[in-house]
Formats: C-alpha cells, sequence, structure tokens
C-alpha cells in the first residue's frame, strides 16, 4: 500500500507544508507507506500526470487551493484513465466547503478530507493499512466512520480542531535527510513555512480566516526550540503562516525577543502582523534588530471607513501609518503593505484615495490585490448584495461591482504591473521620489504611467528589465518637465544601485574623460585602502570589475527629500561596493569618494 500525497505549489520556490505536516502526524508506523509529490503550477499537466503514472500509487491525494483547483481539476479526470485502481482523494481550503456538489461533479474521486487534516489522514491511512495489522489497527469498520471526511454515499461527523501541540515537527527529518541524500525533497533555494498558531481572532468578511475564530497556539517553549532549529541550520527565510501573529501581544514579544537575541546574521523571519496592535514596546525592540532579521506584512486593504466597516475591519489607519513611519524611519525592517480593490463602497477615486493613502507610508513593499470572492466567506454570500460579480473559477477575483466598473478595475490591473515593475521592485527608489514632484499625487504617477504602456504596446510586448530604464526616462521626458541630465544621472544611480553590470546602458554619460583618475583611486586603495578595506588582497583592476564607480553633477541621492536637485560645476565620484549589500533593500552599499591626482 502506498498513499502518494500530492502538492502543486504556486512557485517553484514555496514549499506545502500541508503534506510534510500530514505524513509527520500519521506516525512512525505509518509514514513507510506514504510518498511525497511536489510540483508547481508552471508545470504541464501532461508532465505532472506522467509522473504520477510512474509512482503508480494505490491512492492519491491532492492538497487543493486557488492557485491550483484548475489544474488539479483537470488531473483526476484524466487519472482513472491511466491508473484505475488509483484511490483519489482531495483536501484543502478549496474543496473543503461545497465538498458534496465536488463529488458529485467528479464522481472518480472517492471521498473529501474536509477543515484541518492532520488527524483525519492518519485514521484514513489506518484504516488503508491496519487491515490484517494488528500493530497498526483501525478503530474504523469503514471510511464512512472517520470523522472529518465527506463520502459520496454521507457526510461524516466533523472532525475537532486539533490541538497543536500535538503536532511534530517535521522540518528537523526531513532536512537531516536531505543533507544524507535520502528520500526527500530539496528545500534548498525555498521558502521554509512554519506556523505557531492557527485561527484569527477577526472577522474580515473576504477572508477563510475568519470562519475559524478559535485561536489555538504552540506553546512558547516548543516554538523557541524549533526556531532553535531554523537558525542552527542557517535556514535563509522562514515564512510564519500565522494569519496574525501578534494578536496576542506578550507572547508574540516574547517570540520576538527570543529571535533578536539568538539571531544567527543570515535567517530572515517573515510575519503577517495587525498594524493597529504594534506599540511603543515593539517599536523599542524593532530599533535593536539586525537589518533582515524580520519582516512585517500589515493588510491595510482600504482607508475608506464605510469598506472598513462593511467588511468587518476595525483599523486604526493613522495608528498604522505612526507605526509604518516609525519602522521604515529604522531602515531595518522589511515592511510589505496590502490593498485589496472591488470591495464594497469603494469606486475608483475611493481606491485612488486608499492608494495614495498608503504610498505614503513608504512601504518597501505595496500590494495592489484584487478581491476574490472565497468558497465558506461572507462576502461570498453577500455578493449579490453589493452587486459583486466575480468568475466563476479560481481564485474567483472581481470582474466589477456596484462602485467600480469592469473598465476600471482593468485599469488598475495596468496600474498594479507598473507598481510591480517600478516600486515592488526597488529598481528606482530614487528616481520615483523625483517623478512623484511632477504630479498631483502617487497614484496619477502610475494612472499615467500605465497609459502610456499601454499607448506603446508594451503590455503586450514587456520590455526587458534593463530596458525598462529607457523607457521611464523617455517617459520621464514626455510627462515631468525635468531635465534630461538630471533623469539620466537618477536612473544610473539606481541602476548601479541594484547590479554591477557588464555592458553600459545608453543613458550613462561618459565616463572616459575620467578614466585616468579612476585607475589612480584603485591603485591607491590597493597600496593603502581608505575606502575597501574589505578587498584586502586584491589587485586594482580586480577591485575596478568588483565594485563601480560612477560622476555625478547632481545630488541624485538626496532626490527623497523633495529638495531641487542642483547641477554642480564638477563632478562628484560615488563608488558602489557589491560585496556590502543593504539586507533589506538589496542595494549596493554606495558612497561618496574622493579621486586623489596621484598615487
Amino acid at each position: 500500500m502506498q498513499f502518494l500525497l500530492t502538492a502543486i505549489n504556486a512557485k517553484f520556490i514555496h514549499s506545502n507544508p500541508a503534506i510534510y505536516s500530514l505524513r509527520a502526524y500519521a506516525g512512525e508506523k505509518l509514514q513507510p507507506y506514504i510518498d511525497l509529490a511536489e510540483y508547481s503550477i508552471n508545470n504541464k499537466m501532461d508532465e505532472i500526470l506522467n509522473d504520477l503514472y510512474k509512482r503508480h500509487p494505490n491512492a492519491i491525494g491532492f492538497s487543493c487551493y486557488i492557485w491550483n483547483w484548475t489544474l488539479i481539476q483537470e488531473l483526476i479526470v484524466e487519472l482513472p484513465k491511466l491508473l484505475p485502481e488509483t484511490d483519489i482523494w482531495l483536501g484543502g481550503p478549496e474543496v473543503s466547503f461545497e465538498a458534496s456538489g465536488i463529488l458529485r461533479e467528479y464522481p472518480m474521486v472517492k471521498g473529501i478530507m474536509v477543515g484541518e487534516g492532520e488527524e483525519t489522514f492518519r485514521d484514513v491511512m489506518a484504516y488503508y493499512v491496519g487491515n490484517g495489522r494488528p500493530e497498526i489497527g483501525s478503530k474504523y469498520h469503514s471510511f464512512g466512520d472517520i470523522p472529518g471526511l465527506v463520502m459520496k454515499e454521507r457526510e461524516n461527523r466533523k472532525r475537532n480542531l486539533a490541538d497543536l501541540n500535538e503536532l511534530p515537527f517535521f522540518y528537523d527529518r526531513l532536512l537531516a535527510h536531505a543533507s544524507m541524500n535520502m528520500e526527500c525533497q530539496s528545500f534548498d533555494n525555498r521558502i521554509l513555512y512554519y506556523e505557531t498558531s492557527r485561527g484569527c481572532p477577526f472577522k474580515c468578511a473576504y477572508c477563510l480566516s475568519s470562519i475559524d475564530r478559535q485561536m489555538r497556539y504552540r506553546d512558547v517553549k516548543t516554538v523557541k526550540r524549533e526556531l532553535k532549529f531554523f537558525l542552527s541550520q542557517k535556514i535563509p527565510q522562514v515564512k510564519l503562516i500565522d494569519r496574525t501573529f501578534n494578536c496576542r501581544r506578550e507572547r508574540a514579544m516574547e517570540i520576538w525577543r527570543y529571535l533578536a537575541e539568538n539571531d544567527n546574521g543570515v535567517t530572515n523571519f517573515h510575519f503577517e502582523v495587525a498594524g493597529e496592535l504594534i506599540g511603543e514596546e515593539e517599536l523599542a525592540l524593532f530599533k535593536t534588530m539586525r537589518p533582515g532579521l524580520i519582516q512585517l506584512e500589515i493588510g491595510v486593504q482600504t482607508t475608506n471607513w464605510d469598506t472598513l466597516k462593511a467588511v468587518c475591519r476595525n483599523t486604526d489607519i493613522a495608528h498604522i501609518g505612526r507605526v509604518v513611519g516609525i519602522i521604515r524611519d529604522y531602515g531595518n525592517i522589511h515592511i510589505h503593505l496590502d490593498l485589496i480593490a472591488g470591495l464594497p463602497f469603494e469606486g475608483y477615486e475611493s481606491f485612488k484615495k486608499s492608494f495614495n493613502d498608503v504610498y505614503v507610508m513608504r512601504p518597501y513593499q505595496l500590494q495592489l490585490g484584487f478581491l476574490k470572492v472565497l468558497k465558506g466567506t461572507v462576502i461570498r454570500e453577500k455578493a449579490k448584495e453589493y452587486g459583486i460579480v466575480y468568475h466563476d473559477k479560481p481564485p474567483y477575483e472581481v470582474l466589477y461591482t456596484k462602485w467600480i466598473s469592469y473598465d476600471q478595475i482593468r485599469k488598475l490591473k495596468q496600474i498594479e504591473e507598473m507598481l510591480e515593475l517600478y516600486y515592488n521592485s526597488s529598481q528606482f527608489m530614487y528616481t520615483l521620489p523625483a517623478l512623484q514632484q511632477a504630479f498631483a499625487s502617487p497614484f496619477d504617477l502610475f494612472e499615467k504611467l500605465a497609459e502610456y504602456y499601454d499607448e506603446k504596446g508594451y503590455f503586450t510586448s514587456s520590455p526587458a528589465r534593463s530596458y525598462r530604464y529607457q523607457v521611464l526616462l523617455e517617459f520621464a521626458i514626455c510627462y515631468t518637465g525635468l531635465r534630461k541630465d538630471l533623469l539620466k544621472e537618477l536612473l544610473t544611480f539606481d541602476y548601479y544601485l541594484r547590479e554591477n553590470a557588464k555592458s553600459r546602458p545608453a543613458f550613462c554619460g561618459d565616463l572616459s574623460r575620467h578614466w585616468d583618475e579612476m585607475c589612480i583611486f584603485y591603485q591607491k586603495e590597493e597600496r593603502s585602502p581608505r575606502y575597501l578595506g574589505n578587498y584586502s588582497g586584491y589587485r586594482a583592476r580586480q577591485m575596478m570589475k568588483m565594485t563601480h564607480m560612477e560622476a555625478f553633477y547632481y545630488d541624485v541621492w538626496d532626490s527623497g527629500r523633495g529638495t531641487e536637485l542642483r547641477r554642480h560645476h564638477s563632478p562628484r565620484f560615488v563608488l558602489f561596493d557589491y560585496e556590502k549589500r543593504n539586507p533589506v533593500t538589496g542595494q549596493a552599499q554606495s558612497q561618496v569618494v574622493e579621486l586623489p591626482k596621484s598615487i
């Protein structure tokens, strides 16, 4: 008997903790009968189908979410043609609601595990394997007796919520096996997910987490022990999937203090938090943390009070703005803020205000998302009342509402793409503030940029990353009134902050007349370093390749201060050191340097 737990992730860098948790909870006696398979939605259906066929499992279970449900629907139709004896099981949030209807639509599916699956899956495995195996055994006489299952014939009784302290920590075993080249999915270059709580104290109308308001927590001592494992292994990033990590303040503070005290200098921990719950004590602790130790994601969603009330959010926007501003000024924590378009009572102009309100908080990332009308949520129940029309297929994204038209949603989609390319990429952190001064608001800048992209056909033929600088230059010349030489220097500064490019873009100035001075600078650094002490042992020519120097007539590094950038008569030289990068922004260290006239 072999049961194959299958995950189809949204991206390769993602991992699926659900299937690992299910296998670990099943226990040592059942684990030999459980295999795992992970793919991504970028795999073709036939590629996944072929791999599943080669494995020939006796039963297969799919972990179903909005991002993979369409692909899984295709697979479960084709699988019985190739593996007619293989039982097909489904689980996950996408099938935990309307499960009986899914079984009617797909009669080849044996059953659906609804809600939290650890105990249910263990009982299913025990029934499969326990027949004639008294040392394993099963307390149930049929699948139809197991709580938490929906079968074709009947819906079994509901399963009680799991005690998080009974869930095993599976990463230590998995990573140990990976290091010994055993049968384990590699986690190299992938994000590890970890949870310390389940449930959410809030009742946001659009969120599935609002259904489970019974908060359950993993014991803090256990959490510290498991976090210590991530730290000892120097895992690059651990993303906590707690819906609101700081809903219990003292507990969150104890864990954050532990991370600060045991920081390994490498690992980054991502938390979803409620900004309105962050107080002075948290701010004082955040200020002391290593840059890059933690990052915070805060869901603002909207600043429209009628909308907040309609979706059952009690948000203190002013407090969030103050907190984000303080943390942003610390410069050591990556802050990610979220907005949702398509919510009740929010039209295009209202969303524009929400966008501007959040943009001025200066998050490192501003996600412009669109309402997903998920199964089981209050917003789905009230969709007709609010005139919300959405896609029938996942991710059930809004098409239009009483307050915002489809044309306006399409326009926001284009603005979202501009936001991703030019703001969230962190590639234009000095150019954008300068451009902003030519527009009435941040939204107007991105709206006009989206119109420019549309006119030029760039949405259908997207410019390569390096060419986006040239596109932004052409746009700025048309619509900002800023001097062309200033725009070129701003883009040059942003360009070399990100990468030590081998080929020089056309908009960059001519450095040939400064070549001799630069050579003398590096020769002196080789002999008696003043700026490049971390390159001890390297020759001047090697240091020139590993760093970059640029001449600027404007103080472009001051563009974010809102003051006019004046042109100097003689250039100032900036050294970009790519061995020293800001862990929050990824930018190279830059500093103004003095060039010697002779060695």
